[in-house]
Protein backbone atom coordinates (compact mmCIF):
# COMPACT_ATOMS: atom_id res chain seq x y z
CA UNK A 1 0.00 0.00 0.00
CA UNK A 2 1.09 3.61 -0.08
CA UNK A 3 2.11 5.76 2.67
CA UNK A 4 -1.51 7.94 1.83
CA UNK A 5 -3.17 4.75 2.15
CA UNK A 6 -1.44 3.20 5.03
CA UNK A 7 -2.52 6.75 7.25
CA UNK A 8 -6.25 6.73 5.30
CA UNK A 9 -6.74 3.15 6.51
CA UNK A 10 -5.20 4.42 10.32
CA UNK A 11 -7.18 7.61 10.57
CA UNK A 12 -10.34 5.85 9.77
CA UNK A 13 -9.88 3.12 11.94
CA UNK A 14 -8.80 5.27 14.58
CA UNK A 15 -12.00 7.53 13.61
CA UNK A 16 -9.64 10.74 13.62
CA UNK A 17 -11.60 13.11 11.29
CA UNK A 18 -9.52 15.72 11.75
CA UNK A 19 -6.35 12.98 9.94
CA UNK A 20 -8.68 11.73 7.84
CA UNK A 21 -9.72 15.04 5.90
CA UNK A 22 -6.35 15.89 5.48
CA UNK A 23 -5.30 13.55 3.31
CA UNK A 24 -8.20 14.71 0.70
CA UNK A 25 -7.89 17.60 -1.72
CA UNK A 26 -10.41 20.57 -0.98
CA UNK A 27 -12.03 19.83 -4.14
CA UNK A 28 -12.04 16.04 -3.96
CA UNK A 29 -14.19 14.40 -6.74
CA UNK A 30 -15.95 11.50 -5.44
CA UNK A 31 -17.94 9.25 -8.06
CA UNK A 32 -20.22 6.10 -7.40
CA UNK A 33 -20.67 4.49 -10.88
CA UNK A 34 -23.48 1.96 -9.88
CA UNK A 35 -25.04 4.76 -7.53
CA UNK A 36 -24.56 8.19 -9.81
CA UNK A 37 -26.84 10.54 -7.60
CA UNK A 38 -24.20 9.70 -4.92
CA UNK A 39 -21.59 11.95 -6.59
CA UNK A 40 -20.12 14.94 -4.95
CA UNK A 41 -17.11 17.17 -4.92
CA UNK A 42 -15.47 18.78 -1.93
CA UNK A 43 -13.08 18.17 0.90
CA UNK A 44 -16.58 19.64 3.31
CA UNK A 45 -18.69 16.77 1.92
CA UNK A 46 -16.19 13.92 2.74
CA UNK A 47 -15.71 15.51 6.13
CA UNK A 48 -19.65 15.55 6.96
CA UNK A 49 -20.08 11.96 5.60
CA UNK A 50 -17.53 10.36 7.35
CA UNK A 51 -18.54 12.54 10.58
CA UNK A 52 -22.00 10.71 10.25
CA UNK A 53 -20.44 7.01 9.53
CA UNK A 54 -18.35 7.36 12.58
CA UNK A 55 -21.26 8.58 14.73
CA UNK A 56 -23.65 5.82 13.15
CA UNK A 57 -21.28 3.07 13.44
CA UNK A 58 -19.17 3.53 16.42
CA UNK A 59 -16.76 0.89 16.41
CA UNK A 60 -16.26 0.92 12.87
CA UNK A 61 -13.41 -0.82 11.36
CA UNK A 62 -11.76 -0.73 7.88
CA UNK A 63 -9.47 -3.76 6.91
CA UNK A 64 -7.56 -3.53 3.17
CA UNK A 65 -8.23 -6.83 1.67
CA UNK A 66 -5.64 -6.37 -1.46
CA UNK A 67 -4.40 -2.98 -3.17
CA UNK A 68 -2.23 -2.07 -6.32
CA UNK A 69 -0.47 1.19 -7.33
CA UNK A 70 -0.55 2.02 -10.76
CA UNK A 71 0.66 5.52 -11.83
CA UNK A 72 -1.56 8.07 -9.91
CA UNK A 73 -4.70 5.75 -8.92
CA UNK A 74 -4.53 3.34 -6.23
CA UNK A 75 -7.24 0.29 -6.60
CA UNK A 76 -7.89 -0.92 -2.85
CA UNK A 77 -10.37 -4.00 -2.14
CA UNK A 78 -12.06 -3.19 0.95
CA UNK A 79 -13.90 -4.78 4.21
CA UNK A 80 -15.61 -2.20 6.53
CA UNK A 81 -17.31 -3.57 9.21
CA UNK A 82 -18.74 -2.30 12.63
CA UNK A 83 -22.31 -2.43 14.29
CA UNK A 84 -24.95 0.54 13.59
CA UNK A 85 -26.00 2.69 16.50
CA UNK A 86 -29.18 0.80 16.47
CA UNK A 87 -27.65 -2.68 17.06
CA UNK A 88 -27.86 -3.87 13.30
CA UNK A 89 -24.57 -5.35 11.99
CA UNK A 90 -22.84 -3.60 9.24
CA UNK A 91 -20.50 -4.95 6.76
CA UNK A 92 -19.17 -3.59 3.35
CA UNK A 93 -16.96 -4.82 0.71
CA UNK A 94 -16.02 -3.56 -2.51
CA UNK A 95 -13.12 -1.79 -4.51
CA UNK A 96 -11.94 1.98 -4.53
CA UNK A 97 -10.17 3.60 -7.15
CA UNK A 98 -8.02 6.49 -5.63
CA UNK A 99 -5.93 9.28 -7.41
CA UNK A 100 -3.06 10.12 -5.25
CA UNK A 101 -1.56 13.29 -6.55
CA UNK A 102 1.28 15.16 -4.00
CA UNK A 103 0.37 13.04 -1.39
CA UNK A 104 -3.40 13.78 -1.16
CA UNK A 105 -6.45 11.49 -2.72
CA UNK A 106 -7.95 14.41 -5.57
CA UNK A 107 -10.36 11.66 -6.41
CA UNK A 108 -12.22 8.78 -6.04
CA UNK A 109 -14.53 5.65 -7.88
CA UNK A 110 -16.57 3.90 -5.25
CA UNK A 111 -17.40 0.41 -5.79
CA UNK A 112 -18.77 -0.69 -2.49
CA UNK A 113 -21.87 -2.41 -1.25
CA UNK A 114 -23.19 -4.29 1.23
CA UNK A 115 -22.42 -7.56 2.08
CA UNK A 116 -26.07 -9.47 1.75
CA UNK A 117 -27.38 -10.49 4.73
CA UNK A 118 -30.01 -13.33 2.95
CA UNK A 119 -28.18 -15.63 1.59
CA UNK A 120 -29.03 -15.40 -2.00
CA UNK A 121 -28.07 -17.86 -4.53
CA UNK A 122 -26.16 -17.55 -8.03
CA UNK A 123 -29.86 -19.09 -10.18
CA UNK A 124 -31.71 -16.74 -7.87
CA UNK A 125 -29.18 -13.39 -8.71
CA UNK A 126 -29.32 -14.41 -12.79
CA UNK A 127 -32.92 -14.51 -12.67
CA UNK A 128 -33.25 -11.33 -10.75
CA UNK A 129 -31.09 -9.36 -13.53
CA UNK A 130 -32.42 -11.23 -16.76
CA UNK A 131 -36.03 -12.29 -15.61
CA UNK A 132 -34.60 -15.71 -16.80
CA UNK A 133 -33.71 -18.72 -14.55
CA UNK A 134 -30.49 -20.30 -15.41
CA UNK A 135 -30.35 -24.34 -16.49
CA UNK A 136 -28.68 -25.58 -13.21
CA UNK A 137 -25.56 -27.14 -14.32
CA UNK A 138 -25.66 -30.67 -13.03
CA UNK A 139 -28.67 -30.72 -15.82
CA UNK A 140 -26.24 -30.53 -18.67
CA UNK A 141 -26.95 -29.05 -22.03
CA UNK A 142 -27.43 -32.64 -23.61
CA UNK A 143 -25.00 -34.13 -25.91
Amino acid sequence: MTGVIDRLVTAMNAHHLDALAALIHENYRSVQPAHPGRAFVGRDQMRANWEAIFAGIPDFQAAVTRSVQDGDTTWIEWHWSGTRCEGQPFEVRGVTLFEIIDGQIVAGRLYLEDVERQVVGIEDAVEALSGRRPPTASSGTGS
